[in-house]
């Protein structure tokens, strides 16, 4: 016989076949689980990105009867130190006739104690109506409520920035916030 016409015959290991099919199966899995952790994890915030879209916010530094105004991801947000009597003309509002209606104490934030602190309201600074920062007791007009006045179309906001008159739809929001100690707030977006 020639050596063309010689067969050999190989001894298969099918525990070894077996293990190298399972090996590059597990590879395979592990690297398509790290690019698609990968992928994933590139859509959430940049670490400058979340420490931009919250703020501590010292209230002792709001004088009686005024506001401040500070910006969080871009947007605006009003920090008010109400006096005694924007407290008791916000609580001595019928609230059934309100448009959007919230008593005061509902547009409040506890503190960490659960008490509330009525003299500190914190709003959303934008019009619920298209979006324009309302002017307030800083910038000398309050509208016809004592709170906001939007110039853009007319909407007027009491002291607890509940609408009350003009085309806003609804209330100015109030944002997440957490009172961190009773004279610093933490907004947070």
């Amino acid at each position: 016989m020639s050596e063309a016409q010689t067969t050999t015959h190989e001894t298969i290991d099918e525990d070894r076949r077996d293990f190298i099919h399972i090996a590059t199966a597990a590879t395979a899995a592990a690297g398509a689980g790290a690019l698609a952790y990968v992928f994933v994890d590139q859509m959430n915030a940049a670490s400058d990105t979340k420490a931009a879209s919250s703020l501590d916010v010292d209230v002792s530094k709001v004088p009686v009867g005024g506001e401040i105004r500070v910006l969080i991801g871009g947007k605006p947000f009003f920090v008010r130190h109400r006096t005694e009597a924007e407290i008791r003309a916000a609580r001595n509002v019928d609230v059934s006739s309100l448009r959007d209606p919230q008593t005061d104490e509902e547009r409040l934030v506890a503190m960490q104690d659960g008490a509330f602190k009525p003299a500190i309201l914190v709003t959303s600074g934008s019009c619920t109506h298209l979006g324009c920062v309302p002017v307030g007791p800083a910038q000398g007009n309050t509208g016809d409520f004592g709170g906001w006045y939007c110039p853009c179309h007319g909407s007027h906001y009491d002291t607890s920035g509940r609408i009350r008159k003009g085309p806003a739809p609804t209330n100015l929001p109030v944002p997440d916030y957490r009172y961190v100690s009773p004279s610093v707030i933490n907004i947070t977006l």
